[in-house]
């Protein structure tokens, strides 16, 4: 079985020529030999991580008393941080951080009590959105709900609204994230009859966050900490939406109902190669190398430039830069017909 491998075009331009072909179930195989990780590595990244969060927390508490403008300009970086602490935890929950599973999972928990994300309802979600990327009847488990055109068409006036809205840059980016982060993952959302160990998780992370916070909160008090902190967690969250959102979601991404799908296939054609400026890669753990990640999950994400700098062509799968990857935000529902995602506007006309 062969995959074609596809340079991402602009939005407005036709698909170039199909030049390389990679055979994904080999390439799969020949991806093994990154899996390992360095505990080593693995700890100092986990170090410079979380070691910078905590501090620049504090300073940003501290420079409040100075004027909370000049304290809030020190967000953006405070939130990379925090986002670079989720894709630690990430890679935990994919057993790729250290070699011991116990040591993934509770190092991952612990992670989850800054991020705010209960590690094991996560991870479950997760595993689900892994095995089904690109499969239309698997839809639903750690996606951005997507349409096809025809569902669209059948939704009555007021739910076709609805689902515009949620759509819309500001409810995915801004709206959505808040509520993920901040009220969804405080109860197991999803998961509330599928067994204790998810009450467990998100009780659990509720309890250590209040924990951790209790030092911040004697000394700032509830307001200053609130005033820093909220912030810093809607900077990060709005950040890893887009980062998950333009991974799956762009013209010529890979949708096919069960009987024609394939997770090699979906792994290379349903995930982009997101390509950022070297200082944006580190902060989001290069996890813009998304098609080589969902074709084998276990590899740490430091090592994933490494898979890169050996098969070069991986480059040109799918790959976008930031502006191109902005622009995707203005696809909104998947055309089984013409095989690509559309904006409203093109359903429209098609119809």
């Amino acid at each position: 079985m062969t995959v074609t491998a596809r340079k991402a075009p602009a939005l407005s331009e036709p698909e170039p020529a199909l030049a390389t072909r990679i055979d994904p179930r080999l390439l799969a195989r020949d991806l093994q030999a990154f899996r390992d990780p360095s505990p080593v590595r693995s700890a100092w990244e986990l170090a410079i991580t979380l070691v910078p969060f905590v501090a620049l927390f504090a300073a940003i508490a501290v420079a409040v008393k100075a004027g909370y403008w000049l304290a809030l300009a020190a967000t953006p970086l405070a939130g990379l941080f925090l986002l670079r602490l989720f894709i630690i935890q990430h890679d935990c929950g994919h057993g790729a951080f250290l070699r011991s599973r116990a040591g993934n999972d509770w190092i991952g928990r612990l992670l989850g009590a800054f991020t705010l994300t209960p590690y094991d309802c996560w991870r479950y979600s997760h595993a689900q959105h892994h095995a089904g990327t690109g499969n239309l009847e698997a839809r639903g488990y750690g996606d951005v709900d997507m349409l096809t055109v025809r569902e669209y068409r059948e939704l009555s006036w007021l739910r076709r609204l609805g689902y515009r809205l949620y759509r819309h840059p500001a409810v995915l980016l801004g709206l959505g994230p808040a509520y993920l982060f901040l009220l969804r993952h405080r109860l197991p959302i999803g998961l509330m009859t599928a067994g204790w160990v998810y009450w467990v998780s998100a009780l659990g992370t509720n309890l250590v966050t209040a924990l951790l916070f209790a030092l911040p909160l004697n000394v700032f008090g509830f307001g200053v900490t609130a005033l820093v902190f909220l912030p810093v967690v809607l900077s990060a969250a709005s950040l890893g939406v887009w980062l998950f959102y333009v991974q799956h979601q762009f013209r010529d991404a890979y949708w096919e109902q069960r009987g024609d799908w394939s997770f090699f296939e979906a792994a290379l054609e349903g995930s982009s190669y997101l390509e950022l400026p070297r200082i944006l890669a580190w902060f989001t753990g290069h996890i813009g190398i998304h098609h080589v990640h969902h074709l084998s999950s276990q590899i740490p994400f430091y090592r994933l430039p490494e898979v890169l700098e050996q098969h070069p062509v991986l480059r040109e799968l799918n790959r976008f830069n930031v502006v191109q990857a902005c622009g995707t935000l203005r696809l909104a529902l998947w055309d089984e017909q013409r095989r690509g995602m559309v904006t409203f506007r093109e359903a429209a006309r098609l119809a």
